[in-house]
């Protein structure tokens, strides 16, 4: 395996980013906007963005947070609900205010007590988006308390997703935070309109992270981490090159103090270094010829956008980096995502 130095690409994108709002927002913009020209926001604020002029409000104020200097475009999602109009998603859509919608369903994962209960009330607005060419962002998990945790992204699958494409086989699906070898199949059984996200959470780590050798809160996400199996199947699909897979962060900052509690925040910070993360993981599978199109083209191709014209520089260092310091808040502080690898590579300054 020959051993790069330096590598630039095409300056990457983040398909999959909670930037929060207020102070929790100014405190980790920058950690973003810094490396990445875009980003698509999550809508699940409280309360959520569900109508255009909600998530036009919500662009002015990440762009008023926005560091000088840093060229950044934020692109807006709404959050379906049952009672969404199919009209303001079209207007929306069509000006170029919303960029995609969102499916949470109800009570899957933070802040999604609006989401939906039962598919077939959304059916309207999924038509029209199936017409227009809206992207549909899916969280991809049943939340029938019968159902194990583990096993929730596999039941989604066959119960809801099967059933929907069938319904719609022209919409453009995004299954986003991709946690399972079933959803890496799915993905690959699918030749239109299906794509996936992956974090660098869930390509670094399984789910003895967060339960073998003690309680780890930095460690839970939703969806949960899985068997290694899994890990390394999410590993294959995003260092091949397969066009249908990008990079979506799934960034979630909370406090620390949301997070080592009795009912800790389901969430991973890893902005401050999603990039060299990821670079480090295509470097042990041989594929950093791949890296460019998981992180700079892939996404854009498939949400119909231009691929970024700038670049990003990686460097390689001989020694292993350190985990990023916890971020400074207002109140308490917000810990880095420990990938528990060496990490070599950085962005360059």
């Amino acid at each position: 395996m020959t051993i790069l130095q330096r590598l630039t690409l095409t300056r990457p994108d983040d398909w999959h980013l909670h930037l929060r709002s207020g102070s929790l927002l100014r405190a980790v913009l920058p950690q973003t906007s810094a490396c990445f020209a875009r980003a698509i926001i999550m809508p699940n604020l409280q309360p959520p963005v569900v109508r255009t002029e909600q998530a036009q409000a919500y662009r002015r104020e990440i762009l008023a947070a926005l560091p000088v200097g840093h060229a950044f475009q934020p692109l807006m999602t709404l959050y379906l609900t049952e009672t969404t109009d199919p009209d303001d998603v079209r207007t929306g859509f069509l000006e170029g205010s919303v960029a995609a919608v969102k499916l949470y369903p109800a009570g899957a994962t933070t802040h999604s007590d609006a989401g939906v209960h039962e598919l077939e009330r959304v059916y309207p607005v999924l038509a029209v988006m199936e017409e227009i060419g809206m992207p549909l962002l899916i969280h991809g998990e049943v939340v029938d308390p019968a159902v194990d945790i583990f096993d929730r992204e596999a039941v989604f699958i066959e119960t809801r997703l099967i059933p929907l494409r069938a319904r719609f086989p022209a919409l453009k699906v995004v299954f986003e935070h991709l946690t399972t070898r079933d959803g890496v199949d799915y993905v690959h059984a699918c030749e239109h309109h299906t794509a996936a996200s992956i974090t660098p959470h869930h390509l670094a780590i399984n789910r003895n992270a967060l339960l073998a050798g003690g309680i780890r809160p930095h460690y839970y996400c939703l969806p949960v981490a899985k068997r290694e199996t899994h890990r390394l199947a999410l590993l294959e699909a995003a260092t091949s090159g397969d066009r249908r897979f990008f990079m979506g962060s799934d960034s979630a900052p909370h406090p620390d103090h949301a997070k080592l509690s009795s009912c800790g925040c389901a969430g991973i910070f890893n902005a401050p270094n999603a990039i060299a993360v990821t670079a480090q993981l295509f470097e042990q599978e041989d594929a950093l010829m791949h890296l460019e199109g998981f992180l700079s083209r892939n996404g854009a191709d498939f949400y119909g956008l231009p691929r970024n014209t700038g670049t990003l520089t990686l460097e390689r260092l001989e020694q292993a980096q350190p985990v990023p310091p916890a971020l400074p808040l207002e109140q308490g502080c917000l810990s880095v995502f420990d990938p528990q690898i060496p990490v070599y590579w950085r962005v360059a300054d």
